[in-house]
């Protein structure tokens, strides 16, 4: 059991919550309602997908070699051998159904059975979302291995999370959310690169094309601080937008991000990146509970 609870990479569940979270409470601010129901099955198929996701890039880098003894960071499941390929494969599955079941009970909470093309158009997403937590490493067409990976995770952990949670509640979106969902998209990708830069020399050797191998380990750092500046400026203006004076507290949350920048800036050899993966994902999490709590008083 352990050997699984590792492949579940609990470390990046914060990561996944963050969007959930930071998505509902705006809700509330913005709706003065609460749909508890939802909110719960909302956290619960986010950690479904994300455990997914984990699993089947343990299983995708393992079958490819990218996840070998050269590699920076923990020991995976299937690098190790004390998971087979055959056991990890049955655990995707099971979670890719967990998921499913997870999000239609979901969309049963927040629809009911009625507004159909509301429920076919975010059904869809479901299955997109499924797909992209397999894709991402596993196929020949894995989208991990082209360079892509920053992309789907903005995508899916910014937007989607996010905005589509927002809109799962509401029949609109609104400025405000879309902000909220480019910071969180923001520091989502920024575990990303800081993930690939730890491993690059790896990855370079091993055929995995990501956005640190195209650039080269200075200029990965530049695009880096790029993402960071995307954040700031995403919640300055998500501030402005708001209008209340409580809600600048938020900037408290950027301190963490700050001394990391500082900690990049220095770095020569990559393993040092491999603690900074926590730090950011606790952060985004540190953001999404104060920003949270500070609508609430809002």
């Amino acid at each position: 059991m352990k050997h699984w609870i590792k492949a579940f990479r609990l470390r990046t569940l914060p990561l996944s919550l963050s969007g959930i979270i930071s998505s509902y409470f705006y809700f509330t601010y913005y709706s003065d309602r609460k749909e508890s129901i939802v909110f719960g099955l909302a956290l619960t198929t986010t950690v479904l997908l994300q455990i997914l996701s984990n699993l089947a890039n343990d299983y995708g880098d393992g079958v490819k070699g990218t996840d070998n003894a050269n590699r920076v960071g923990p020991e995976r499941g299937v690098q190790s051998g004390k998971i087979t390929h055959k056991q990890m494969l049955t655990a995707i599955l099971i979670f890719s159904m967990l998921s499913l079941i997870s999000g239609i009970g979901l969309l049963l909470a927040a629809f009911g059975m009625e507004n159909w093309w509301q429920w076919f158009s975010f059904l869809i997403l479901g299955l997109l979302a499924i797909a992209a937590a397999i894709k991402y490493t596993v196929g020949k067409s894995a989208y991990g291995y082209r360079a892509l990976g920053d992309v789907f995770v903005f995508i899916f952990f910014g937007l989607v999370g996010v905005a589509g949670f927002f809109l799962l509640l509401e029949d609109h979106l609104t400025v405000p959310i879309v902000l909220l969902s480019v910071v969180i998209g923001g520091f989502s990708t920024l575990v990303l690169n800081l993930n690939n830069m730890r491993d690059i020399a790896n990855d370079k050797h091993s055929g995995k094309t990501t956005i640190p191998v195209l650039l080269g380990s200075q200029r990965a750092k530049y695009y880096h601080y790029f993402i960071a500046l995307v954040i700031v400026s995403a919640l300055v203006n998500f501030n402005i937008l708001m209008n209340e004076t409580l809600i600048w507290l938020n900037l408290i949350s950027l301190i963490p991000l700050l001394i990391h920048l500082l900690k990049v800036r220095k770095v020569s050899d990559p393993r040092s990146f491999d603690p900074e993966l926590k730090k950011i994902a606790l952060s985004t999490f540190f953001f999404a509970v104060l920003n949270s709590v500070l609508l609430s008083l809002c």
